[in-house]
């Protein structure tokens, strides 16, 4: 495969190389989407089980490994900015994603029209 592809020209290697880099960009991109996607859903479920508890009870957070005891108005807030910022970060991120598909596109078409030639001399 490698004497395959010192075969092709510099141009088209760089541009393979380009595509790979893509590639895994998309793919950081993607788990990191899932990341934000999972700790969004979490935030929404334990805000969704403070609504149902008394505004007197006592409740804790994680800091760390610790649980500390805190005010639910506090941890409601805390909570709240929180998924805010999880729903910007998934505004850009969902915006890298396009970006990189679109330049992904490109790459692959740009190649498909390079490679062309070669295949049909061969």
């Amino acid at each position: 495969m490698s004497d395959e592809l010192s075969k092709l020209p510099p141009q088209v290697q760089e541009r393979l190389l380009r595509l790979q880099q893509l590639q895994q960009t998309l793919q950081t991109i993607l788990q990191q989407k899932q990341q934000v996607d999972a700790e969004t859903t979490e935030i929404e479920h334990t805000l969704a089980e403070l609504q149902k508890t008394a505004d007197e009870a006592v409740i804790y957070k994680a800091a760390g490994s610790l649980l500390i005891k805190s005010d639910k108005a506090k941890v409601t807030t805390e909570l709240t900015e929180r998924k805010e910022l999880l729903a910007t970060r998934t505004t850009v991120l969902s915006r890298q994603e396009e970006r990189v598909r679109n330049q992904l596109k490109e790459v692959q078409t740009k190649l498909q029209e390079e490679l062309k030639p070669l295949s049909n001399s061969t």
